[in-house]
């Protein structure tokens, strides 16, 4: 059982992106807002490998998906 915490910092060092919070930040300010009705994993700015993760952490509820909805909300604003 993974009993790792997993905080925003590791998500963005799973997706392969620099995970300091300053480039997380920067990452989000970049890429906001994601228009109403895209579903985080389709954003045009993933690589292939990185939409798969997302849209898997969430359809199977992984120990991801609460990161990867906070990501999500993030992005809408």
């Amino acid at each position: 059982m993974d009993t790792e915490l997993h905080t925003m910092n590791l998500l963005f060092d799973q997706l392969g992106l620099p995970s300091e919070d300053k480039e997380i930040e920067r990452f989000i300010v970049r890429h906001r807002p994601l228009p109403r009705g895209l579903q985080i994993h389709e954003a045009s700015f993933w690589k292939p490998a990185q939409a798969q993760f997302l849209k898997e952490s969430l359809d199977i509820d992984a120990e991801w998906a609460e990161l990867v909805d906070e990501l999500d909300a993030r992005l809408r604003y």
